[in-house]
């Protein structure tokens, strides 16, 4: 979990970064001159001097930035605070220190450019610095893994993967979150990204280009925030996107010159990864449509007894739909195969805001119909796991208590064939009945008691 991960490393990353400050805070002090280049007029001579030369050199100063985007993809673990008094107050300066104490060491030595990093170090301390390098390396990876494991988990609440198996690693801290699926998929692809790239080296121009087109993506993200999330006006949200975005496209563009270099590597990854999202997306709005296309109203079915001729048995059936609007088709398919209905039938709808969390007073709320029908809608932030049973507990609040001993959950199962006329391209359908028949069951999903669920399985043309 994330809190073992984070008692474990802490300390060895505190061990790190203050010792790359203080390499680097040596060799300043013996060249404090270096400190001169604080000053930008520098840059701007060489690029009015030598513009295409201070490009390249953009492309490989960029990477000192690189780490920079995993901030962002880890604000749902941890939160902004602790992000930015450890970055502002430890890990910038530290970084800061140790870069400027290679430029001065380079001043003194220029023989030192073939790996200015551990010249910094004395002899003596070369190899524990390499043993304390390769622990932090390993650090750095838990950064992204978990930033990944995060993002997973908003894009399949939001609706843009597929169920996955999510697991909570921590009972304190609501964003720490373990996904198998996506673990052992970045295992293999980084397997196959070594053997492929053969050295680090060769990895830079691709990820430089992820990491700068990352960050022109989130100062896009910003802008749009700023105008009509915070309501900033223009003539104040438009200079600082207008800063930011120059510096970004510029940066873009030096690491642009990489992608015969290994650049067309995160392009390719993009691609595919935006492919599976929207297919993904697009199949389950064909399949919204298709399932609703002659569902019958909900509340016509109720007030004209369509159900009449069944059989009432006691207890209470609750049947999960993505629209309560409507009939489910798992209620009318017990109704054809069973023939019954239970005393109390509840239609559970599970939506996702597009805010992190709910609070538990506005999780769920219930709506009474005639003849013992009812609705429960359950809430969830993107950044929350659905857990059914629990807002069963909390719809007693809302006059509505279940004995789980005496409730059944119905669901339906689709399995998806081609369809001969198909609204989505062949090659969609394919990606799509892949992924539906890889994603976790709603069952596991929603957290329900597997000796309470039922399963009423059809077969859908997509």
């Amino acid at each position: 979990g994330t809190h073992k991960v984070g008692r474990l490393f802490g300390p060895i990353t505190v061990v790190w970064f203050t010792t790359i400050g203080i390499l680097g805070l040596v060799e300043i002090a013996q060249r404090p001159g270096i400190l001169r280049a604080l000053w930008p007029g520098y840059a701007l001579e060489l690029f009015v001097q030598q513009p295409f030369a201070a490009l390249i050199v953009m492309g490989s100063v960029v990477l000192a930035v690189t780490g920079g985007e995993a901030l962002y993809a880890d604000m749902g673990h941890f939160g902004r605070k602790p992000i930015r008094v450890m970055w502002g107050g430890f890990v910038w300066p530290a970084l800061l220190l140790n870069y400027f104490g290679q430029g001065a060491l380079l001043l003194s030595h220029p023989e030192a450019i073939d790996n200015p990093f551990y010249r910094l170090a004395p002899h003596w301390f070369l190899w524990p610095l390499v043993a304390l390098a390769t622990m932090a390396t390993v650090i750095a990876s838990q950064a992204v893994i978990s930033g990944a494991f995060s993002l997973c988990q908003q894009a399949v609440q939001l609706g843009y993967l597929p169920r996955l198996q999510i697991l909570h690693t921590s009972a304190e801290e609501k964003g720490q979150v373990y996904i198998p699926r996506v673990n052992w998929t970045l295992y293999a692809a980084i397997v196959a990204l070594v053997l492929g790239f053969g050295s680090s080296s060769n990895l830079a121009g691709a990820y430089g280009l992820a990491v700068t087109g990352t960050m022109l993506v989130d100062t896009m993200l910003v802008f749009i925030v700023m105008r009509f999330l915070w309501k900033w006006p223009a003539a104040l949200a438009l200079p600082l996107f207008a800063l930011f975005f120059v510096v970004d496209l510029t940066f873009l563009g030096a690491t642009s010159l990489k992608i015969l270099d290994g650049g067309w590597f995160p392009l390719v990854v993009g691609a595919g990864m935006w492919i599976l999202m929207w297919v993904w997306r697009k199949g389950r709005a064909v399949l919204f449509n298709r399932r609703y296309r002659d569902a019958i109203p909900l509340k016509t079915f109720v007030e004209a007894r369509m159900y009449k001729r069944a059989n009432r048995v006691a207890g209470t059936a609750i049947f999960t739909t993505s629209n309560v609007e409507m009939v489910p088709f798992a209620l009318l398919h017990n109704l054809k195969h069973n023939k019954i209905l239970h005393e109390r039938v509840v239609m559970l709808n599970v939506q996702t805001a597009d805010v992190p969390y709910i609070e538990d007073s506005e999780r769920v709320s219930v709506s009474n119909l005639q003849d013992g029908f009812h609705t429960l809608v359950a809430r969830y932030g993107f950044q929350e796991q659905p857990d059914i049973p629990r807002a069963l507990r909390l719809a007693r609040d809302r006059g509505m208590a279940f004995d789980m001993a005496d409730t059944s959950f119905f669901m339906s199962r689709e399995f998806f064939i081609p369809s001969s006329r198909p609204e989505m391209r062949r090659w969609q359908e394919w990606i799509f009945i892949l992924l539906s028949n890889n994603a976790l069951s709603a069952t596991e999903f929603f957290r329900i008691p597997a000796n309470r669920a039922v399963e009423l399985g059809s077969h859908i043309e997509i």
